[in-house]
């Protein structure tokens, strides 16, 4: 329903509950890595009656169209927002991803792959250096006890890191909603 519909003292009304939320939600977005701008962004997305292209918002939210398009490929890369098809429009549109449950595991299985895997790589590498300086040592040496017990530290991270990958794909695979489901 289009806020044209209403008269100007149900438009303002609207109008500020809306800008409430919007500012909420920008203030927010900070959790997904997202400035206050693109949040505010994704806000009047959010609320927007129809998808909207670049120039649509920019009016609105009296910004760069440079801009806009950053905060809007950020947006689509967090799968927080679709590009869409309308037919006679040659120019791209956008609309929100209502669906938060989805948009909250989309973005943190892509948080988190990306930093579970750097850090197995990262762990998994210095356990096999740290096994080499071991075999180089003497195992009298003071140092095989200090290298040992941060081996035994970082297998520990590398088991955390493994479980948390099982979460992901949890996440991934919508079987997160049978532990903890969602809100009807």
């Amino acid at each position: 329903m289009s806020l044209d519909q209403l008269n100007e003292s149900q438009q303002e009304a609207v109008e500020k509950v809306r800008k409430r939320v919007i500012e909420v939600i920008g203030r927010n977005m900070d959790l997904y890595g997202v400035t206050l701008s693109t949040g505010h962004l994704y806000g009047m997305l959010f609320f927007a009656d129809k998808p909207m292209t670049l120039d649509d918002m920019g009016t609105e939210m009296a910004m760069s169209k440079t801009s806009m398009s950053t905060g809007i490929r950020n947006l689509l890369d967090l799968r927080m927002v679709n590009k869409v098809w309308e037919k006679g429009s040659r120019k791209d549109l956008y609309e929100v991803e209502y669906d938060w449950y989805q948009t909250f595991t989309d973005f943190f299985a892509i948080k988190w792959r990306k930093s579970v895997e750097s850090n197995i790589l990262v762990l998994r590498k210095s356990i096999k250096e740290i096994d080499k300086l071991i075999v180089e040592l003497d195992s009298d040496s003071p140092a095989t006890e200090v290298l040992n017990k941060d081996k035994e530290k970082m297998e520990e991270a590398v088991r955390y890191y493994m479980w948390l990958d099982r979460l992901i794909d949890l996440m991934e695979e919508g079987q997160i909603f049978d532990f903890v489901p969602k809100e009807e």
